[in-house]
């Protein structure tokens, strides 16, 4: 799982990398504005991967065929109906995405052209949710390396053929991601109807067809949607106040947001093992591999963090002069480096006990965590270091992520243990 998610952060840097080394930054600004967007819709809607991971997991650790079969079922068919509405909507989310971020007229003339192309892979990656977090739950992470890494793969080289070798722009590094994710969910889906075929069971159409039958799969979705928005209400809060700065810091930005990526879908990988541990242990009701799971995790989640400090540190500068060629972003993106090289350590916890939580279930958690730590600490934290500019904007970023890791440390603590049977 950490070798699959680390492709997807670099792709966005091939990304960032292809336009950020064109004439004008305006190109960097746009597909920074653009992916943003698309991170928050398509992240809005990751609840169809965490749910379909703990409710497979916990189906798989009980035996439940049947229920492996209605599991995938009802996430390919609820993210067809979201990925139909999203586009079937996408002119007015167009235009509200532009007029809350707020960009320089020049980049939103562009990143409204990225937006135009890339909401058509809606219905792929959406659809790759599904299978990735089935397949996590069933305990087979070679799958979903095989779909992300073939995703991320084909974007880049048709990234690098549109942007370098044609001469397109943004609209090159749109058309590449929807090809990209069709490639991917053509290779999943292939491979979930040989799963199926060896496995056995057999589905019942009407858990499928009667709304009735979702009301698990929605209760937990619910509240994994509140508490997905809400992040992702935070990250489109740091692009917006960066774009708000200027054209330069929202560029910098945008580059220690690839390293941050890279460090984020890195840990994870290891959050994605304790999904699929957790669940199992939950699924089979023993306590003892429930605990051995996240200490576990917790170990290596740390020496990973201490790695990418460590990797942050020396080779940060050679990886944003990689990224681009621009004099001006390279030099201000360079002064606020540190907060990337903190950031792995203070980071760590939040997305290990995502894991822990999405195995178990527990998305009422989940999102109250995320709730506090979106509105009563980011956001007045953002208020009181303002002054401080960038600097101010980070810091109050990495109280956000420290903050989370607390709260869901006190969940688990004190709700989720207690309640546990053994």
């Amino acid at each position: 799982m950490i070798l699959s998610n680390i492709t997807v952060p670099l792709l966005g840097m091939v990304d960032t990398g292809v336009t950020g080394h064109l004439d004008n930054a305006v190109y960097l600004g746009a597909v920074a504005i653009g992916s943003m967007i698309f991170s928050f819709l398509y992240s809005g809607v990751n609840f169809l991967r965490m749910g379909t991971t703990g409710i497979t997991a916990q189906r798989f650790g009980a035996n439940d065929d049947d229920g492996l079969r209605v599991a995938l079922g009802q996430a390919l068919v609820v993210s067809t109906v979201i990925a139909t509405a999203l586009i079937l909507l996408q002119a007015p989310l167009n235009t509200l995405a532009m007029t809350l971020l707020g960009p320089e007229p020049e980049v939103s003339g562009f990143a409204s052209e990225y937006f135009s192309i890339r909401i058509w892979s809606a219905p792929a990656t959406l659809a790759n949710y599904a299978l990735i977090g089935w397949f996590i739950g069933l305990q087979n992470t070679r799958v979903p390396l095989y779909i992300v890494v073939a995703i991320n793969l084909t974007n880049i080289a048709l990234d690098l053929i549109f942007v370098l070798v044609l001469g397109m722009k943004v609209d090159g590094v749109a058309a590449a991601s929807v090809i990209a994710e069709f490639t991917g969910v053509a290779i999943g889906i292939s491979f979930a109807i040989s799963e199926l075929r060896r496995r056995g069971g057999h589905l019942v159409v009407s858990h499928l067809t009667n709304l009735k039958e979702y009301a698990e799969f929605f209760s937990i979705n619910a509240n994994l949607f509140i508490r997905t928005m809400a992040l992702m209400f935070t990250f489109a809060f740091v692009t917006a106040a960066g774009a708000r700065m200027g054209g330069l810091i929202l560029a910098a930005n945008a580059v220690l947001m690839n390293l941050l990526n890279l460090l984020s879908f890195a840990l994870d990988g290891l959050a994605h093992a304790a999904e699929a541990l957790v669940g199992r242990a939950v699924g089979a009701r023993d306590r003892k591999a429930l605990q051995r799971s996240v200490q576990l995790t917790m170990r290596w989640s740390f020496y990973a963090a201490v790695g990418f400090s460590i990797l942050f540190w020396l080779t940060g500068p050679m990886i944003i002069r990689l990224l681009t060629d621009i004099p001006e972003v390279v030099n201000t993106t360079l002064r606020y480096l540190p907060w990337v090289i903190m950031a792995p350590l203070v980071a760590l916890w939040a997305y290990l006990y995502d894991g822990v939580f999405v195995g178990a279930t527990r998305a009422k958690e989940m999102r109250n965590s995320m709730l506090a730590s979106t509105f009563l600490v980011f956001i007045p934290a953002w208020f009181a270091f303002r002054f401080l500019g960038n600097h101010g904007l980070w810091l109050a970023f990495m109280i956000f992520l420290g903050s989370r890791g607390i709260g869901m440390h006190y969940y688990y603590r004190y709700r989720v243990l207690p309640g546990f049977p053994g």
